[in-house]
């Protein structure tokens, strides 16, 4: 009878499997995003098999909490129209099937080569123990043996963020912003101007009507009494 951890890890590599083909086959891009985050899920489950508690936490934090969220906010928001876009799904697959291709032939070279080093390999592979937790000894590797690796990912994550903010801030005209330098420096006279406007005269349709003059009142009323 298999091990119960055999049994888990059968069950979330076949969810994790299923959930990344469904984010390339279904049509709406929303659900697609949302079984993403399934499979973002079952890899760190994973990983907590492995005994990788940090990689399995930074995964749900940073890619389902932050860039998952950001991601779906994004597809509402701009309302892609999915349909034009799967006019043109036959125009990509050359392309699809040689990137996929050659992922293929990598992932193949890799685990050829991890499998031969093994069986020629005398006797069993003895793991390196680290006092502490398994982030202390990831910490240790990353800024000892790769601390090169991760200044030139340091560098290019940068690189990215300023030509991003190079690419959208923009002087635009109409846009309304505020210049604390020219705030600092006004004077009282220039908040405000007493302006001389000379006063309205009104016009003929608004002048009142005058009264009738008594006379002519009375004349009036004498003729009505002859009559």
């Amino acid at each position: 009878m298999p091990e119960l951890s055999t049994v888990v890890f059968y069950v979330f590599s076949a969810i994790m499997l299923l959930a990344a083909t469904r984010v390339i086959s279904v049509k709406n891009p929303v659900h697609a995003a949302l079984f993403l985050v399934l499979a973002f899920f079952s890899a760190s489950a994973l990983w907590m098999l492995l005994k990788a508690e940090f990689l399995a936490i930074a995964l749900v934090l940073v890619y389902v909490g932050a860039v998952m969220v950001l991601f779906l906010f994004v597809v509402m928001m701009l309302d892609v129209n999915v349909e034009e876009l799967r006019k043109q799904f036959r125009s990509y697959l050359p392309v699809g099937l040689l990137v996929g291709t050659a992922v293929l032939i990598e992932m193949a070279l890799v685990l050829a080569l991890a499998f031969g080093k093994k069986s020629s390999a005398a006797g069993e592979t003895v793991a390196v123990v680290v006092d502490g937790s398994n982030t202390k000894a990831l910490g240790i590797e990353l800024f000892t043996k790769y601390i090169f690796a991760v200044e030139v990912a340091g560098v290019l994550l940068l690189v990215a963020i300023v030509a991003a903010i190079a690419l959208t801030l923009r002087d635009r005209r109409e846009t309304r912003y505020q210049n604390p330098g020219e705030q600092v420096l006004i004077r009282a006279r220039d908040r405000v101007r007493v302006l001389k406007i000379a006063s309205e005269k009104p016009t003929p349709a608004e002048t009142p009507a005058a009264p009738a003059e008594p006379a002519a009142a009375a004349a009036a009323s004498a003729a009505e009494v002859k009559k």
